[in-house]
């Protein structure tokens, strides 16, 4: 499963330091003494001596009277003999509470804890254990997957089943058949009519003669289309040098398909992971959408920059780029209207916030996620298209797939528009935005 996101800019092992040698006391510098310095001090009893137990000497002036006589109304301040101490010694007005027995072998002893018996780090573990633990978690992670595109390998399945069912042989009928399923599940004409000329080469080539055969070389068409969009747009986080900071994330996309919520699980994500995240509300056209946001990063403590309603997002994501630059962030994401492909006046607005962020950080914006609802289908292809035209888009963030049977819309965006799917949302819980997997999304489909 790996990380969610695998750009570091820190180290990312912990140095124990338990080969390194130990500091020897000569090779410690000794302190430089100024000639401040070496004026007489009176070091106070119980501190260190140095600057802050350096006090001044007070030389006694001469004034011709005699000496001060001591008063006896005047209750003085009792002393400890320095020597031993005794009960009898210490007055009376003096209580001392002892928190340790006077016997140190009396005392109980401390419950040891062997420094092996737990760790974050895995220390306890051996090899085979760790990989268990990293195969119980990708298989959760596969499970979740499947369970998020059940709907529609539910409605997939059951057509290839009504097509499959008491046929022996491929042929024409067969694959009109297959052409309606692939249709139903919003896999889109054009992608569809691009996997049937595939199986249609395979048949001549005698390379599929049964009905597993098909599958299996629809199968592969649909991963194949999926891992050539990643030569497109942004597929990684990784290809931006780590000396760049911040990485700047803008998120666009219509009003309703999940844009604030993406956003609240990117941030969470990432965070957890141990990065700097700060979020960018500059989305300051709709009300309710600062007020979402400063919900969201509560929820996960992450700082976020808002201003008054009205105020110019430019000048919000400016402020934005600038704590991120001084608090030393490590990803600013920059919450933008919801916008229609067809309102220029948005379109405009955008472009310009793409402009001042490339003039603070360089390649900024780094990434351009447009949110896309699966439920939406083939309307979601089309703002897609519109889109990728204006705000530069390099990334689609595939949101409520859980609630589909409609799914097909992931291969139908990675073939038209050559868009990789960065993420998928798979569930209403904050970690149930996962990196999108090709794979398994295609065994997803047919499992």
């Amino acid at each position: 499963m790996g990380l969610f996101w695998k750009r570091k800019s820190k180290d990312q092992f912990v140095t124990l330091g338990l080969n390194e040698p130990p500091v020897s006391q000569s090779s410690q510098a000794e302190p430089v003494t100024s000639p401040s310095d070496s004026a007489p001090e009176r070091v106070i009893h119980g501190e260190l001596p140095g600057a802050l137990a350096r006090q001044p000497v007070l030389d006694p002036v001469a004034t011709g009277a005699g000496p001060t006589p001591t008063p006896t109304n005047i209750a003085t301040e009792a002393r400890v003999p320095e020597g031993p101490a005794t009960k009898e010694a210490r007055p009376e007005s003096i209580q001392v509470t002892p928190w340790l027995r006077e016997d140190p072998l009396e005392q109980e002893p401390v419950p040891s804890r062997s420094p092996f018996a737990t760790s974050i780090l895995g220390l306890n573990l051996s090899m085979e254990e760790l990989q268990a633990q990293e195969a119980a978690l990708e298989q959760e992670f596969s499970a979740r997957f499947r369970r998020a595109v059940a709907a529609t390998r539910e409605s997939l399945s059951e057509r290839l089943d009504t097509v499959f069912q008491g046929l022996k042989q491929i042929d024409e009928n067969l694959l009109d058949e297959l052409e309606e399923a692939l249709i139903a599940a919003d896999i889109g004409v054009a992608t569809t009519q691009h996997i049937l000329e595939t199986v249609r080469r395979g048949i001549a080539r005698k390379q599929i003669n049964d009905l597993e055969a098909l599958k299996q070389a629809i199968k592969n068409e649909l991963l194949r289309i999926l891992r050539a969009s990643e030569n497109q747009g942004v597929a990684s986080e990784t290809t931006v040098p780590e000396g760049v900071l911040p990485y700047v994330m803008m998120i666009v996309g219509v009003n309703g398909v999940g844009k604030t919520t993406t956003i609240g699980k990117l941030a969470q994500r990432i965070k957890a992971e141990g990065n700097d995240v700060l979020i960018c509300a500059a989305d300051t056209f709709r009300a309710a959408a600062s007020d979402q946001l400063a919900i969201w990063a509560e929820r996960t403590g992450v700082p976020l920059i808002q201003q008054k309603q009205g105020t110019d997002p430019a000048a919000v994501l400016f402020d934005s780029l600038k704590a991120a630059k001084s608090r030393g962030s490590d990803v600013l994401i920059v919450d933008t209207a919801g916008r229609l492909h067809n309102k220029s006046n948005l379109m405009a607005e955008l472009e310009k916030m793409k402009r001042v962020a490339a003039r603070e950080v360089e390649g900024a914006p780094h990434e351009t996620l447009l949110v896309v609802d699966a439920v939406t289908g083939q309307n979601g292809l089309e703002q897609a298209r519109q889109f990728l035209k204006v705000a530069g888009v390099t990334g689609i963030v595939l949101t409520k797939l859980d609630g589909t049977a409609k799914g097909g819309i992931a291969v139908a965006i990675a073939n038209e528009l050559n868009l990789p799917i960065r993420y998928a949302g798979i569930g209403e819980k904050v970690d149930d935005l996962v990196v999108f997997d090709p794979e398994l999304y295609v065994n997803g489909l047919f499992e």
